[in-house]
């Protein structure tokens, strides 16, 4: 079965064309590398929780949208392949997007989907 690796992260609304720019450049670039989809998705209907929620878990402020996001692998030794690839990427070693959102605030990880329907 597959592999995907998650994201969530607040980005200002004012940088969200920015987001989507660079968003396009770097799935490209996964994609280049291997990776089976590279998914982004705008928060629509993200209710900010009493105790835990997407605009808490990446402590979003009034003027920031959550960005959820996946990509999907062939299988984890896939991952780790593409993933040492791209961390390599020449076209990645810059720190454009520290202007276009918060990395600390980011939360990431990589799951075994267990169903798939």
């Amino acid at each position: 079965m597959s592999y995907v690796d998650g994201f969530v992260v607040a980005v200002p609304k004012q940088n969200i064309e920015a987001y989507k720019a660079f968003s396009a450049t770097t799935g490209a670039i996964w994609k280049g590398y291997g990776a089976k989809e590279y998914v982004e998705c705008l928060a629509d209907d993200v209710p900010y929780g009493e105790v835990t929620s997407f605009p808490r878990a990446v402590q979003a402020k009034d003027d920031e949208i959550v960005v959820f996001s996946w990509i999907v692998y062939e299988s984890r030794a896939a991952r780790d392949e593409i993933m040492s690839k791209v961390m390599a990427d020449p076209r990645l070693q810059g720190d454009e997007w520290k202007a276009i959102f918060d990395g600390k605030r980011m939360i990431f990880g990589g799951f075994a989907p267990f169903l798939r329907l």
